[in-house]
């Protein structure tokens, strides 16, 4: 009995125990459901109310203002300005094919323009605003303001709009920006959603393309209380976005447009860089275009001429370019004999206008030859034959060995489009890429620069630069970002035999300044800033036996499509190099009367920082060299007079 007592009273105990706890829990329960209730109607009812009646609220992007693109002085090459644009709500119009007949009545609206927008009107939200025409004037706006009874649903708005000031100078460096398109979207593995922004405009080519995560910025973002249909009702938050960075390039503008319209109408590139920093100074392919007319759509009309022109403008052959680099490749040659010391730089070939190789004749360019030559004299002349032996001797693997180690054959690494890596050809390259065996013609002809070896202007300008100063320069565009200095590409250096170099910079410098020189035409007689160089040409056919007994064709009696191109590659001063230069002429026949002339005046022009004075010209040049000035002075005038009196 006692047993069963106590056992009821301990029962009893547990069950109070629980109660207790059950309803300590029910208590915090209830406690809490009420706090959260009072928090959500009291606290947060401002907030919550704008959820009720079918309301939501939207995180909007903002676009980020693009950086700007400047050049080496702080000159603007890439600029946001404001622009003025047309838009229309469609549910605000009413009758929009009325209200834009209005409108093209008060403005005028091309009638591609015109299709497009109502095609946009009727695919788009009716409350959403749709552009119906970009980059009106002020005095147009105007007209709308004015007549706005009228026109129901139409607004004139401002916003950004990327210019290029500088118009053709840069369009193959800066590039050029357009709107985001599928193909856009589809190369990115996780595109940033601004770019899903209606008429968000990105870099399409060059170093607006290159360097578009640096110039894009980030966008912000804004809280915005949208109805069921999707009409924002008011702005509730606002994050700003971080801007763009700012780039500024190597690039010296005006020596930029000198260039260019030193090149008028050539087909044709220069590249101009500085021996110490490696700072592309000027790099300038031609003929160029607009790129502000790419920016709001380039109509029909003005792309045509630009697609189908024999001459390429959209093309950048400083970098995109790849061509026989003719007799300027022949430094190589000549590099790869006596670093392996297969050769001396005193060691003469004789030259009887031809070597035959394996059967078959292979010519010099001058059909009676040049008879004993040596290193100096092999360039100066640009003797071929010289180079077929040498080449025999030290086999293409070491050429191309040589040509790399100077910069050809090798990408490198620019915020430019299709940046071309070139080709100097090995064994194995021929096996893989042609299916076929190496034959000792391939590497007759590789030695002066023709058969399968390929290089581009930027490349031959890194090479002679390298001659230059025996150092690996290493070319530089980009001078700074957001104010913080870029590295240079000085380079280090080549570990070649100093007097070897030496060698090879004379003979360049004989190549202008003797009289028997290729280029001695094209020479700089002020002692302070005489240039070293080399002539080059190269075949883009083949010349026939039956045509060589009768006579080769002049250039200047063939088509502009068969001519040879014309380069030149040099550096000044010779005893202090400061800036290195090639210059290629598409189908411009000689590199001694095209591509010479043209080096000569960009080296000067950039050692006088503006037009140089005449008496650094051959007396008998001056004449036309003062017109010249005058005439590039009034498409250029920004190329100021510099240095002693031009009269």
């Amino acid at each position: 009995m006692r047993r069963n007592r106590a056992e009821n009273d301990a029962s009893h105990a547990k069950l109070t125990r629980r109660a207790t706890l059950l309803g300590g829990a029910q208590l915090l329960f209830m406690g809490g459901l009420a706090a959260r209730m009072r928090y959500l109607q009291i606290d947060q009812a401002d907030q919550f109310r704008l959820l009720a009646e079918e309301n939501r609220i939207n995180i909007r992007l903002i676009p980020p203002t693009r950086g700007e693109i400047f050049d080496r002085n702080g000159v603007r090459l890439a600029e946001n300005v404001p622009s003025y644009r047309i838009v229309m709500v469609r549910e605000d119009a009413g009758d929009v094919d009325a209200v834009m007949a209005r409108l093209s009545q008060i403005i005028e609206i091309d009638l591609e323009t015109y299709e497009r927008a109502l095609e946009e009107l009727k695919r788009s939200a009716p409350f959403l605003p749709v552009t119906i025409v970009e980059d009106v004037s002020w005095d147009e706006v105007s007209k709308v303001s004015v007549n706005a009874p009228a026109l129901p649903g139409v607004t004139p708005e401002v916003g950004l709009t990327r210019v290029y000031p500088r118009g053709s100078d840069f369009a193959h460096v800066v590039g050029r920006v357009g709107r985001v398109s599928q193909k856009d979207l589809d190369a990115l593995e996780n595109p940033d959603q601004v770019l899903r922004i209606p008429r968000f405009q990105i870099g399409k080519i060059n170093v607006e393309a290159r360097a578009e995560d640096a110039l894009r910025g980030v966008a912000g973002t804004k809280q915005v209380e949208v109805n069921a249909t999707g009409r924002v009702m008011r702005e509730l938050a606002r994050r700003e976005g971080q801007s763009g960075a700012d780039l500024q390039l190597t690039i010296d503008s005006k020596l930029q447009g000198y260039v260019q319209a030193r090149l008028g109408g050539e087909s044709a590139a220069v590249v101009i860089i500085d021996c110490e920093s490696g700072d592309l100074a000027a790099i300038a392919s031609a003929p160029s275009y607009d790129p502000n007319l790419f920016i709001g759509g380039i109509s029909s009309a003005d792309y045509d001429p630009l697609l189908n022109s024999k001459y390429r403008p959209l093309v950048n052959k400083t970098v995109q370019g790849a061509y026989p680099p003719g007799s300027t490749f022949k430094m190589m040659t000549a590099m790869a004999a006596i670093e392996e010391g297969i050769v001396g730089p005193d060691e003469t070939v004789y030259c009887p206008g031809h070597l035959e190789v394996a059967g078959r004749k292979f010519h010099c360019w001058k059909r009676a030859g040049h008879g004993w030559v040596d290193l100096g004299n092999s360039l100066k002349q640009s003797c071929d034959v010289y180079y077929y032996d040498l080449a025999l001797k030290v086999g293409i693997e070491k050429i191309t060995a040589m040509a790399n180690r100077f910069g050809l054959g090798i990408r490198h690494d620019l915020a430019l489009s299709s940046v071309n890596s070139g080709l100097t050809p090995t064994k194995e390259w021929k096996r893989t890429a042609r299916g076929a065996d190496w034959v000792i013609g391939d590497t007759v002809n590789a030695s002066i620069g023709q058969g399968f070896m390929l290089a581009s202007p930027l490349q031959l300008a890194v090479m002679t630069a390298r001659i230059a100063t025996g150092r690996a320069v290493t070319p530089r565009l980009i001078k700074s970002r957001d104010g913080v200095e870029q590295p240079l590409g000085d380079g280090g250096p080549l570990n070649m035999n100093d007097n070897n170099l030496r060698k090879m910079r004379r003979a360049m410098y004989e190549v202008v300044n003797d009289r028997r020189g290729t280029a001695y035409r094209s020479r700089i007689i002020a002692d302070e800033w005489r240039m070293a160089g080399k002539t080059g040409t190269s075949q883009v056919r083949n010349i026939t036996a039956a045509e060589r007994a009768r006579g080769v064709t002049r250039n200047a009696d063939l088509p502009w499509e068969r001519r040879d191109h014309a380069l030149f590659v040099a550096f000044a001063p010779y005893d202090k190099p400061r800036y290195a230069v090639s210059v290629l002429v598409e189908h411009g026949g000689g590199g001694s009367t095209a591509a010479a002339p043209i080096a000569r005046d960009v080296l000067l022009q950039a050692l006088a920082e503006g037009a140089p004075p005449l008496d650094a010209y051959p007396t008998g040049d001056r004449a036309r060299i003062k017109t010249q000035q005058n005439r590039l002075r009034e498409v250029q005038p920004e190329v100021a007079i510099k240095g002693k009196d031009q009269a």
